[in-house]
């Protein structure tokens, strides 16, 4: 399971975090101004996800070198086609003279295309930027248990939306078994995975057929977490948001304007609250959550483009 947390108030700009459980890292989503990311947090980013580089989505990334600076480690940064650059030139517009070599670096993904990353690096002392590679793929980060994927929608500049995908895991009813917990388990479901039903187990004093074991065994969908920022309200970013998240848990969504605001939203390539909850509806999503609204709105504004975010997802 992933926990996301916005680390954002209102009025400030967005930022995201999330943790999958049982993990020693976690991940920021947006560099917008929040005051509530800790230091820690900013230490203990594996990775940073960026959908755009629009002031107010990246205005804390000074924030993020400050911090991480000499925790002696590798961190990804991901967005699209143009970041590698934008975050050269922001650490390159300080001085380094007392850096030293291994106090950090970077590694920056760019998604340029729907299949096509090209992956750079960027280290002190010089910090000149370093194409390493090209990937085939949306596959944007990967750990263990969970990989992040990427769509491309339209801003009237390329924006990245993301998903936090955790891959499915097998389950065993321990107490249906009858016997105690032991290697014969993961022997278990390593031959459910390899589809390897003539195996044999040996539980405790008695060998069994793994197929006479499967039926301890259950697949538990893995979570899925999305992040999906400034977009058009159109027909084409519609229909990727809708193959890319359908049936997710969680996503986050832009709600910048009001509906009575839509045609200023169609005018700045935005989304409107109303809209986004008619899209989390029809994409399926069990938890949508509207974020990042216009900084025009005051509080009660907001509550007011949450309702109708709300609505929308009830509406027949």
């Amino acid at each position: 399971m992933f926990t996301a947390e916005v680390k954002s108030r209102i009025g400030e700009d967005i930022a995201i975090m999330v943790r999958p459980d049982n993990h020693p890292w976690n991940y920021l989503c947006e560099c917008g101004d929040a005051a509530t990311i800790t230091v820690k947090e900013f230490q203990n980013a594996n990775a940073i996800f960026i959908s755009h580089t629009h002031i107010d989505h990246f205005v804390n990334f000074d924030s993020v070198i400050r911090h991480q600076l000499g925790i002696q480690r590798r961190i990804v940064i991901c967005g699209p086609e143009g970041i590698a650059t934008q975050v050269q030139s922001r650490i390159k517009s300080y001085s380094w003279n007392l850096i030293q070599e291994g106090a950090i670096s970077y590694e920056i993904r760019e998604l340029i295309s729907e299949d096509e990353i090209v992956v750079y690096e960027v280290e002190p002392p010089t910090w000149e930027l370093k194409k390493l590679k090209t990937i085939n793929g949306n596959v944007l980060f990967q750990e263990k248990n969970f990989e992040v994927t990427g769509i491309l929608l339209d801003h009237k500049i390329p924006t990245l939306a993301y998903k936090f995908q955790e891959h499915d895991t097998v389950k065993i009813d321990i107490k249906a078994s009858g016997y105690k917990g032991g290697k014969w388990v993961k022997e278990l479901k390593d031959a459910f995975e390899q589809s390897d039903s003539e195996k044999t187990i040996q539980v405790e004093d008695k060998e069994c057929k793994a197929s006479e074991l499967f039926q301890l065994l259950h697949v538990q969908k893995g979570d899925v977490v999305g992040i999906i920022m400034d977009h058009a309200a159109n027909a084409d970013n519609h229909a990727k948001i809708k193959a890319h998240f359908a049936n997710a848990r969680t996503v986050f969504i832009e709600s910048f304007y009001k509906e009575e605001d839509k045609e200023q939203a169609e005018v700045n390539y935005h989304s409107y609250a109303s809209m986004s909850g008619k899209i989390m509806k029809e994409t399926n999503v069990q938890e949508p959550i509207p974020v990042h609204f216009s900084r025009k709105y005051k509080e009660e504004d907001v509550a007011q483009l949450i309702s109708e975010f709300n609505a929308a997802l009830v509406a027949l």
